[in-house]
């Protein structure tokens, strides 16, 4: 691959690293599949593209986090107030944003942001480097990182914790596991919602079909990234997580690179987080097996 193309799967790597700590949140430390996923990245498109058209792309950053945070916060609600199944809930709010990000973006399918100011054409007007977006992108997951593992080590952290290892024992301490479930749910969104901003900026666009797919790209970063790291210990966890979503853009990169189709990625990303998952499965088998033969 050339560098230009390794440079921005690298780049892609640590924007979806956002997305992955969003359903990292969900996933593994709540426990809960939350299907709201593909409906808040779109939103959090949305929100930062039109922020950016009206010459405000670092607010529309945070604009991005806060509808994100609303469209988990409802996603909580459903689930611990109204009792609905995750999954159906999820499917709930996925829906409904649909219609609400495409009212969000105008009532037009996609938004333009070519020849508009972004936090990337800011940077790299003030660093004045060819590796600017990748700084950027770096600087960003760095910052990211060590908020999210301060806060998961806090008491509040911890309890979000602790509900999703075991939501009985939580209740018997006195903590309200539903304000946690919904907190939590609340924050994944958010950081998801982020994702899609910043990847609305870097690649001057926003579509409103675009969130078809991301929770597959943010399940397989994790999967992908703990088949190497494991998920041990928070450290462990979140170099899971980075890994991961940057090995994944590698290997579609190289997919196409090799003259895989466009339009397959979704079907490779499917492909590759089963094999991820079923890796384990066929290692304790082939161990099995060579210990039966011996």
């Amino acid at each position: 691959m050339a560098f230009s193309t390794m440079q921005g799967a690298l780049e892609l790597g640590l924007i979806y690293a956002v997305l992955a700590f969003g359903v990292y949140i969900s996933f593994r430390i709540l426990d809960i599949p939350d299907l709201s996923v593909d409906g808040s990245f779109i939103t959090g498109c949305a929100a930062s593209a039109i922020c950016a058209v009206n010459g405000h792309p670092l607010f529309g950053l945070v604009f991005a986090f806060l509808c994100g945070g609303s469209a988990g916060f409802m996603t909580g609600l459903l689930q611990t107030k109204c009792r609905i199944q995750p999954i159906l809930s999820g499917i709930l709010v996925m829906t409904g944003l649909y219609s609400i990000n495409y009212k969000l973006m105008g009532n037009t399918p996609n938004i333009s942001l070519f020849n508009q100011e972004t936090v990337f054409t800011k940077f790299s007007a003030l660093v004045g480097n060819e590796l600017s977006d990748l700084i950027l992108c770096a600087i960003f997951i760095a910052v990211l990182s060590v908020l999210l593992y301060y806060f998961l080590n806090t008491q509040l952290g911890m309890c979000l914790r602790a509900t999703g290892d075991n939501e009985a024992m939580v209740r018997a301490s006195s903590v309200n596991s539903d304000m946690m479930k919904i907190m939590g749910l609340a924050l994944a969104n958010a950081l998801v919602a982020l994702g899609g901003g910043l990847l609305a900026q870097y690649q001057n666009f926003a579509d409103v079909n675009d969130g078809i797919g991301k929770l597959v790209i943010g399940l397989a970063s994790i999967i992908v990234g703990e088949a190497f790291f494991g998920h041990r210990t928070l450290q462990r966890s979140f170099l899971a997580v980075i890994s991961g979503a940057i090995l994944y853009r590698f290997l579609l990169s190289a997919a196409l690179h090799l003259g895989v189709n466009a339009t397959d990625q979704r079907l490779l990303s499917a492909v590759l987080v089963t094999a991820a998952i079923s890796f384990p499965v066929w290692k304790n088998a082939w161990q099995k097996r060579r210990k039966h033969l011996c």
